[in-house]
């Protein structure tokens, strides 16, 4: 008659076939059920969805040239490689990872992360340079009904919002005249080095200049990087009566990180506690930090969506409601425990019998 041992190849290679056989059992169970915040994720995706759509028709209808090899989807939200308002270099594949409407829900996820409630300021801190996220943003921004208080920075980094003629700026009049956003920047500076727009020629910082003026925004233009961070901080905490429950950083303007290093110090992504020492120049990032107001930082954006499970430079861009961000996957717990209690009475079984020959064995031997 066979008894279950430890000492028995039988016994063990029986117990491990059984608990391979019930591990199968469990991951076969798993489901995918639609994500806490699903319906919210999902608004604020089709929102990106149509503020970049409207800027694609608008651009066509103006007969705006786009380059096909560089914006394979044709969005329109990729901008020229050089032009007299481009600041830096951009990575291509940053700007082309951003485009996609689902990042919306990313951001609405990492709000919910901050414990953002309805009627919240948020601080935004955006330059021209990745015009599809502070769209993400404002999305997310206008689900959650929050109030954004925005400062922009006009000048643009390679394949950012580099037309003179149809900077953010114009981007978010655009949206107000066609009832997308009812969001606008309360102040704006020209980027670039030293957020005056150093590295520009004459012609493009003119040009800014220009633009501000056009839109209506107050120009934030001081000497100094240090002054501008001061004006621009002062500005926010008087616009929100010193209430500021959230900071967001877009991009890399210098007036919000202070120091070019300072936005690679700092990871990509909702911290709740943030603190740098020794940095050559604290922006208005870092000063919100020190006060102890969580930041959001959207920089370094392949890495970002790497962590969020977002594609990399998608072509075709996805659908609103696809990703791993609007579902969430569990394991069956009816079949797990099942599983558990199966595998633990086996184990049971052989621990007793082996328990019972070895009682057996030591009355034999006392006998």
């Amino acid at each position: 008659m066979f008894i279950p041992s430890a000492k028995s190849k039988f016994s063990l290679i029986l117990l491990l076939l059984v608990a391979i056989a019930l591990f199968i059992w469990v991951e076969n169970s798993r489901v995918f059920v639609s994500d806490e915040y699903y319906e919210e994720k999902l608004e604020a995706a089709e929102l990106m969805q149509r503020a970049e759509l409207a800027i694609k028709e608008y651009r066509n209808s103006e007969g705006i040239y786009i380059d096909e090899v560089n914006d394979p989807n044709r969005t329109a939200m990729i901008g020229d490689k050089q032009s007299p308002i481009v600041t830096d270099r951009g990575n291509l594949t940053s700007k082309l990872t951003s485009l996609n409407p689902n990042f919306a829900a990313v951001i609405v996820e990492m709000f919910k992360e901050a414990n953002l409630k309805k009627g919240d300021k948020i601080a935004i801190s955006c330059t021209g340079s990745f015009p599809a996220l502070n769209i993400a943003v404002l999305s997310a921004a206008k689900v959650l009904e929050l109030e954004p208080i925005i400062i922009s920075s006009v000048g643009a980094s390679m394949f950012g919002a580099t037309d003179p003629d149809f900077t953010w700026l114009d981007m978010e009049e655009f949206f107000i005249q066609q009832n997308i956003f009812e969001y606008k920047s309360i102040a704006a500076s020209i980027g670039g080095g030293r957020d005056l727009g150093r590295g520009l020629s004459k012609n493009g910082r003119e040009l800014i200049l220009a633009n501000i003026e056009k839109n209506n925004v107050e120009l934030v233009h001081n000497e100094t990087l240090e002054q501008n961070v001061l004006d621009k901080l002062g500005i926010f905490k008087e616009i929100s009566e010193n209430n500021i429950s959230l900071y967001i950083n877009i991009g890399g303007g210098l007036s919000s990180i202070g120091a070019t290093i300072n936005g690679r110090l700092v990871t990509p992504g909702l911290h709740r506690y943030l603190t740098l020492t020794n940095t050559p120049l604290k922006g208005t990032m870092l000063l919100f930090a020190d006060e102890g107001v969580p930041i959001l930082h959207l920089l370094d954006i392949t890495r970002l969506a790497e962590n969020k499970e977002i594609p990399i430079a998608p072509d075709p861009l996805p659908e609103p409601g696809n990703g791993s961000m609007f579902e969430n996957e569990k394991y069956n717990i009816k079949i797990a425990t099942i599983s558990f209690i199966i595998l633990l009475i086996l184990i049971l079984i052989v621990i007793f019998f082996d328990h019972k020959e070895l009682k057996i064995k030591d009355d034999e031997i006392n006998v």
